[in-house]
């Protein structure tokens, strides 16, 4: 079996869903599985301790399960134009797998929610994209043969999957945003499995 990470960090709850619709996707690849995890908020005085398991959702990620994994989906809600702190002070904990090469050649993706159309989601979806590339990995986007690109109103990019949550962050995903999120977990299992 190939193992897929769905790694994600949401606040509201719309990059939760993401991921979990991306897993779906992997789920529907023959021969793979897709591992949902998140990671703890942090701090601003100091680390914040958290339980080992979370209250709610998925459980968190260890450094193990991403050097064990055969593909990655990172997934962030937008903070100006960037990936939100509890996912970037994970990627900053990876020096180990950096220096040994154990990401180099597996594919990855990213995924982003945002409050407004223009809310920065190609940027975040960059911001995700350089300690990806830094690792080794082989950066997997949605081409335009996924038609939803061409029609969707709300999220979607050749970068990775997107989402317009609005202004109160409550908006569910349309049914382009859906259907990209899956095609992320399709194709990533995809290429991790060599097919």
């Amino acid at each position: 079996m190939k193992q897929v990470l769905v790694l994600y960090y949401s606040r509201h709850g719309a990059t939760a869903e993401m991921a979990r619709l991306i897993a779906r996707g992997v789920e529907s690849v023959k021969g793979a599985e897709a591992m949902l995890r998140t990671v703890p908020e942090v701090s601003e005085v100091c680390e914040a301790t958290e339980a080992l398991v979370p209250d709610k959702g998925a459980p968190y990620v260890t450094l193990d399960e991403l050097k064990a994994a055969d593909a990655l989906a990172l997934g962030s809600p937008t903070r100006f134009g960037n990936m939100a702190a509890p996912l970037k002070y994970f990627l900053e904990k990876t020096s180990a797998q950096w220096l040994s090469g154990s990401l180099v050649g597996k594919p990855a993706g990213v995924f982003t929610s945002t409050s407004s159309m223009h809310g920065g989601q190609e940027a975040t979806l960059l911001s995700m994209i350089i300690p990806l590339m830094h690792h080794g990995m082989l950066i997997c986007g949605l081409p335009y043969t996924e038609s939803e690109l061409l029609t969707t109103s709300s999220g979607g990019t050749p970068y990775g999957p997107s989402h317009v949550a609005g202004a109160e962050s409550n908006l569910p995903l349309s049914e382009e945003e859906k259907s990209l999120c899956m095609a992320l977990g399709r194709r990533l299992a995809g290429l991790a499995s060599g097919s």
